[in-house]
């Protein structure tokens, strides 16, 4: 299945792009993507610890299943001042 996945802030500058289609296998979580993506782009693990997923712009655990065609957003965590 396809997810499109966003990045914010300085998770933007790791990975190059805004946005990417992501293909993921029925019955995905939150974390196998993540583990996907940090294979992919080694320096986005170093976010692991303080890393915020929304997935359809709810915030989730990373138990959470993927569905197809559904849009996950990676953002660190903000920072105020």
């Amino acid at each position: 299945m396809i997810t499109r996945v966003l990045f914010f802030s300085v998770l933007r500058d790791i990975t190059g792009s805004e946005e990417i289609n992501w293909q993921m296998p029925e019955g995905a979580t939150v974390a196998d993507l993540l583990e996907n993506l940090y294979r992919r782009w080694p320096k986005l693990g170093e976010w692991d610890a303080s890393l915020l997923v929304a997935v359809n712009q709810t915030y989730v655990k990373r138990t959470e299943l993927l569905h197809p065609q559904c849009e996950v957003a990676l953002m660190p965590p903000v920072q105020g001042g």
